[in-house]
């Protein structure tokens, strides 16, 4: 695993200020406290998914990662792969579990993903990536681009990883920028869902880090500032697709030259 000692430079694009009611210590805390919040509450993850999703998850993430371009046969990264639930799409879409590679701080989130999958897995972050270059076809991550540190850095690192062609896919939670969606996602995330796992999950954190994901949602970099960090790391046609008006979807292409 690589080391995690290092905090971000004066020059960071962080996805979002530090959040003092969660942690203190600033990168190391971040990073310490992400980590264990999601150690925790690994086994009830996927439950609290499908509730917030109202069980359209799957499908939506298996559309997506064809709509990036993922083929039968690629060699596949899972950035932040969790419990699995981006990486099983994945698998089924390149057709063995021996070609999606998942890639996670967490080694509880690893070991629940493990229950249902028989992918290689590694421990470690998504800023300093411990694999080859240019090794994989398609790099995915799902819903972690806030959990990161720097995208800077990550973005450079998913292109060191890729082969020349290959293309990057980025799942994101995006929420309106204002009016009524953002007020009843708003209530919907931080409200009512973690009320919900209070009453359905065993964890007491599991409430808290649906409400920390809302924080860091508000908090997050905007849209234009995620693609530019794509296009500085050496991506071409860096794009985003938004589905239903909250998920983003940003793709990028590493040079074939």
């Amino acid at each position: 695993m690589a080391s995690t000692n290092r905090d971000t430079g004066p020059e960071a694009l962080r996805p979002h200020p530090d959040l003092e009611r969660y942690y203190a210590g600033g990168e190391q805390g971040r990073r310490a406290f992400v980590r264990d919040i999601f150690d925790s509450t690994a086994g009830d993850y996927d439950r609290v998914e499908r509730m917030m999703a109202f069980g359209t998850g799957t499908w939506y993430r298996r559309r997506a990662l064809e709509r990036a371009g993922l083929k039968t046969g690629m060699r596949v990264l899972d950035v932040a792969m969790g419990t699995g639930l981006v990486a099983r799409e994945a698998v089924a879409l390149v057709g063995s579990p021996d070609l999606v590679t998942g890639l996670d701080p967490s080694a509880g989130m690893m070991r629940q993903a493990l229950r249902s999958l028989t992918t290689p897995v590694v421990l470690g972050f998504g800023e300093q990536a411990p694999c080859r270059d240019a090794v994989f076809d398609f790099l995915s991550m799902g819903y972690a681009l806030r959990h990161l540190s720097d995208l800077t850095v990550t973005f450079r690192e998913f292109h060191r990883v890729l082969k020349p062609g290959g293309r990057v896919c980025i799942l994101e939670m995006t929420p309106p920028r204002a009016g009524l969606g953002r007020v009843l996602l708003r209530l919907y995330v931080r409200g009512i869902i973690p009320v919900l796992t209070r009453l359905t999950t065993r964890h007491a954190n599991t409430a808290f880090l649906w409400q920390y994901f809302w924080d860091t949602m508000e908090t997050c970099v905007p849209p234009a500032q995620v693609l530019d960090a794509l296009r500085a790391a050496g991506f071409t046609d860096a794009s985003r697709y938004v589905e239903l008006g909250m998920f983003s979807e940003y793709t990028g292409t590493k040079s074939a030259s």
